[in-house]
C-alpha cells in the first residue's frame, strides 16, 4: 500500500495515510480511460442540430424551365442543393450521441486515473477542509498553502461554504465523492482529497 502525506489547511504535514491498492494502486488501463472520456463527452452532446433537405424546404414544386432548348443546364427544382435557398445535401438531423459503458469498465477507468495521480505525485490529501463562511480569499489561501494552482478538490459530502468559496476560482473545481468522474480527475493538474473523501472512495470502489 502507498503511503501519502496528510496536510492541514496551513500546508503543514500532520501525518501519513495508507491508500488501498485496490483503488489507488490498480492497473492503469489507458483504453478504458479513453472510452470513459469519450462516453462522457458524447453523453454531454445535445444532438439538436438540424438543417432542411430539399424535400423539406418550401417551394420548388414546379420545373423552372423546360428540359431542352433554353441554353440553360437542365433543372428540375429551384430548391435543389445547388440553388440559393435550396436544401442541404445530407443535412444533419437530431440524434442521440450517447452510448453505454459497463459499470465494471467505468470503475476500472476511475481507479486507473486515481492510480495515475498517486504514481505521478499529483495527489494531495488534506486532514479536513472546513470554512466558517463563504470566502473566496480564504479558500485561495488554503490552495496556496497546499501549493495547488490548478486542480480538482473532492470532499466527502456537500459543504456549501467550500463549494461556493471555490466557485469563483478559475483553475479550481470542486466535487463530492458521489459525483467524481474520469474526465474531471484526468483533467485536473492536482487532485485534492480530504481524509473523509479518501475513506469514502475506498469504501465505494474497493
Amino acid at each position: 500500500m502507498a503511503n501519502v502525506s496528510v496536510y492541514n489547511m496551513e500546508g503543514k504535514e500532520v501525518g501519513t495515510i495508507e491508500l488501498n491498492d485496490a483503488v489507488f494502486g490498480a492497473p492503469v488501463n489507458e483504453h478504458l480511460v479513453h472510452m470513459a472520456v469519450v462516453q462522457q463527452l458524447a453523453n454531454n452532446r445535445q444532438g439538436t442540430q438540424k438543417a432542411k433537405t430539399r424535400s423539406e424546404v418550401s417551394g420548388g414544386g414546379r420545373k423552372p424551365w423546360r428540359q431542352k432548348g433554353t441554353g440553360h443546364a437542365r433543372q428540375g427544382s429551384i430548391r435543389a442543393p445547388q440553388w440559393k435557398g435550396g436544401g442541404v445535401v445530407f443535412a444533419p438531423v437530431p440524434r442521440d450521441y450517447s452510448f453505454k459503458l459497463n459499470k465494471k469498465e467505468k470503475r476500472a477507468a476511475l481507479k486507473s486515473v486515481l492510480t495515475d495521480k498517486v504514481q505521478n505525485n499529483n495527489l494531495v490529501v488534506v486532514d479536513e477542509l472546513k470554512l466558517d463562511e463563504i470566502k473566496t480569499k480564504k479558500f485561495t489561501e488554503v490552495m496556496n498553502n497546499l501549493k495547488v494552482e490548478s486542480g480538482l478538490v473532492v470532499i466527502s459530502e456537500i459543504n456549501e461554504n467550500v463549494i461556493l468559496s471555490a466557485r469563483n476560482v478559475a483553475e479550481i473545481n470542486t466535487s463530492v465523492v458521489n459525483n467524481i468522474n474520469v474526465y474531471d480527475v484526468l483533467n485536473a493538474q492536482k487532485l485534492v482529497l480530504t481524509k473523509d473523501a479518501v475513506a469514502k472512495i475506498e469504501e465505494v470502489y474497493a
